[in-house]
């Protein structure tokens, strides 16, 4: 039932984050938004590299 946020739910949202955190503080919520994302992104990055490291590690072994 539930489904993508669309352009109206996006600016009700917004909204409601400028009303809660005034106009000063914005910049700094999507600094800080902005470098937790880029943080989660090459964390994943980094897992999903070494999985495929441990992919081929293990394609070498084949047991009998």
């Amino acid at each position: 039932m539930l489904g993508r946020i669309g352009t109206p739910e996006l600016l009700v949202i917004l909204g409601l984050v400028l009303v809660l955190f005034g106009p000063k503080k914005l910049p700094e919520i999507g600094r800080s938004f902005g470098k937790g994302l880029k943080e989660f992104r090459q964390a994943t990055k980094e897992i999903k590299e070494s999985v495929d490291l441990g992919d081929e590690d293990t394609a070498g072994t084949k047991e009998a």
